[in-house]
């Protein structure tokens, strides 16, 4: 039996490297769409193929999406690098939109549909909202990241009326190992220098990596979801909740928090947006699906995300 096919934009980001990985491990022929093929090849071997693409259309490579199992459309100028100048803004909009419209141009190019399109999005699709329980019906918020993560979202809405299944997953902070916010909170602690950013009581909506990829492939195979899914964890914390957690894994305190007016000097508008303020996410949908996950608590998680940096840590454990 032929092996079901899966495209991936974003593939060589921290979310799609561990995606694919699991996507191809799980005997599905996995392409990684990407403008550096080369780089590609080199985190991915022969795995996974490894396709040119320009980030705005579907030249080169629309001819695989005809007869796809799926295209997972994770690309998007990286967030979370950089000051939100009037340049970095546009591009991490435009990234965006292109990437959909490319996705959606191969679409409507294929002879026989992709059977689902998994659309990217995040929890920043709900602005600030205080300690509000928010489930997918909520409502959006106000902001520049609810704006763009809008429009990401609604980038490839047309498949739908080219009657394919399509599912938004709106991410949390996603921890691992390898990439995205966690190492940057944990290395504080390696020095005894961690605390809670600001006043610490924003919430932190977060999902291990392990379960994020999980989550996808589990929406990919379920062919009756379709929609609107959160992929946060069950049990959001507040920030100082997490970094007591990293502390407690790391036999380290947590007692130096980072002032709010640091935080907002060095990063300008992001700061408020990304991390002062926060939202109390729940994976209502993901949970009546019967969706199980493999870190539902965040003591878990860090303890498992820490494990190897605190047998290699220089400073030792405690009592070490």
């Amino acid at each position: 039996m032929d092996k079901k096919r899966v495209l991936i934009t974003g593939a060589t980001g921290f979310i799609g490297r561990a995606l694919a990985g699991e996507l191809a491990s799980g005997g599905y022929d996995v392409a990684a769409l990407t403008r550096n093929v080369a780089k590609s090849a080199g985190i991915f071997g022969k795995g996974v193929q490894s396709v040119f693409w320009d980030g705005r259309t579907a030249d080169g490579w629309a001819s695989l999406a005809d007869g796809a199992h799926a295209i997972i459309n994770l690309a998007g100028d990286n967030l979370a690098e950089g000051r939100w100048t009037g340049a970095k803004k546009n591009r991490i909009l435009k990234s965006r939109l292109d990437a959909g419209a490319a996705v959606v141009e191969a679409v409507r190019g294929a002879r026989l549909k992709p059977e689902v399109v998994v659309q990217a999005s995040a929890v920043g699709f709900y602005g600030p909202r205080g300690d509000e329980e928010i489930e997918e019906s909520s409502t959006p918020g106000d902001g520049f990241l609810p704006e763009v993560v809008r429009a990401w979202e609604d980038s490839t809405r047309e498949v739908e009326a080219l009657g394919v299944r399509r599912v938004v997953i709106r991410s949390g902070l996603v921890l691992g190992r390898d990439g995205g916010v966690f190492p940057r909170l944990a290395m504080p602690f390696r020095f005894f220098a961690g605390g809670p950013l600001g006043s610490g009581r924003q919430w932190f909506s977060w999902i291990h990596i392990l379960d994020e990829v999980r989550a996808v492939r589990f929406l990919v195979e379920r062919e009756d979801l379709a929609g609107v899914y959160n992929l946060t964890a069950p049990n959001p914390l507040i920030e100082k909740d997490v970094c007591r957690a990293i502390g407690q894994a790391l036999g380290r305190p947590c007692w130096l928090p980072v002032p709010a007016f640091v935080l907002k000097l060095l990063f300008g508008e992001k700061a408020k947006e990304t991390i002062l303020e926060g939202q109390r996410v729940f994976p209502r949908r993901l949970a009546e699906a019967a969706f199980a996950f493999r870190h539902p608590n965040a003591d878990g998680a860090v303890s498992a995300l820490l494990q190897r940096v605190r047998s290699e840590s220089p400073l030792g454990s405690r009592g070490g």
